[in-house]
């Protein structure tokens, strides 16, 4: 691998591991408190599974978004697919900012259910440019669709 991809490719994790430290900064204070408080499924994990599930998936994210961008940013359908992998980045952090800051289920289900939609775009986008790239993001969205199950299930049962 070139030095250049090599940097290409730190950056891409660092960016994305960097959207997880983002997000738990509003996490790691509602954890204790407001999340603990409210009632959740039977399903509901440990709250400890969930930083090492994200700091894993965030790390394959990063490398998703370098296999895409390591085909030359300079083509339309990679400007594209990165576009699309930036808003569904944002979309991320903003769902963890609505549920754990706002404290507010019902906004961030439907906000996550655009992340979903944004994630799956994001796929079907790296896909033709690499099929690795698409590959690394079907734990994401399987992940995100779990979220989003836990998320209402929380939503319905402290309304």
């Amino acid at each position: 691998m070139k030095s250049k991809d090599i940097v290409r490719l730190l950056g891409a994790v660092i960016l994305c591991e960097g959207c997880g430290i983002i997000g738990s900064l509003f996490t790691a204070p509602s954890v204790p408190t407001w999340y603990a408080s409210l009632t959740k499924p039977s399903f509901n994990p440990p709250d400890w599974i969930f930083s090492p599930v994200w700091i894993a998936l965030f790390f394959l994210m990063g490398i998703s978004l370098f296999l895409v961008i390591r085909e030359g940013f300079k083509k339309r359908e990679v400007k594209l697919a990165v576009w699309v992998f930036a808003v569904q980045l944002v979309l991320n952090v903003l769902w963890t900012l609505i549920f754990f800051g706002l404290k507010a289920p019902l906004a961030a289900f439907i906000e996550i259910i655009l992340l979903w939609i944004a994630i799956l775009v994001t796929i079907i986008r790296f896909f033709p440019i690499s099929r690795l790239a698409g590959y690394l993001l079907i734990p994401y969205i399987a992940w995100v669709s779990f979220a989003a199950l836990l998320n209402i299930s929380i939503f319905i049962l402290n309304s």
